[in-house]
């Protein structure tokens, strides 16, 4: 018998990312795990209200996802420690701007180029809805037909309720390759 644990936010793990914007001539970033896909057409950023890249995101209406692996994990970890009212961290990553002008962490091995289309608040949320211009991705990740391979790939992921970061696991099957039919239940 399942156990009801109320209302609890249960679809995790999901990708650790880092949202970048431009703040007037230099970029802001901030480490955000709450992204996700919507259709084959948008993504969504959500990030609690008072985050200090928000602003700028509204001004500019783009940013970019940048996927998190282990490779620069500490840095994107700290980029989610302090806010940028508080710090610059203009200076956290190398960068370059996208041809739709946001920038673009050189060491993310995946970053998604987007311009936010629509911005849907709840209680102390903004979420940011976007239409994607690019994705930059480097060749070593990318498998024979020119799709991103994650098994080579290997984003980080984050566990909401133990606070985690967690390494991507191994490949249990092709989709819809299960083809037969579920044992009954007995």
């Amino acid at each position: 018998m399942k156990k009801n644990i109320g209302s609890a936010l249960a679809l995790y793990p999901m990708p650790v990312t880092v949202i970048g914007a431009m703040n007037e001539e230099k970029p802001t970033w901030t480490l955000v795990a709450h992204v996700g896909i919507i259709g084959h057409d948008r993504v969504l950023v959500s990030l609690a209200a008072p985050h200090f890249i928000n602003q700028f995101i509204k001004d500019t209406k783009k940013l970019s996802i940048n996927i998190v692996d282990e490779s620069f994990l500490p840095e994107a970890d700290y980029a989610g420690s302090v806010s940028g009212a508080k710090e610059d961290k203009s200076t956290l990553f190398e960068y370059e701007m996208s041809e739709a002008g946001v920038p673009v962490i050189r060491t993310a091995p995946l970053t998604i180029d987007c311009t936010v289309e629509d911005i849907y608040e709840t209680t102390g949320f903004e979420s940011f809805i976007c239409s994607i211009n690019g994705t930059y991705v480097e060749e070593k990740y990318l498998n024979e037909d020119g799709k991103i391979n994650y098994q080579t790939l290997k984003p980080v992921l984050f566990e909401f309720p133990t606070y985690e970061y967690l390494r991507t696991g191994d490949v249990l099957g092709k989709c819809l390759s299960f083809k037969k039919a579920p044992k009954e239940s007995i």
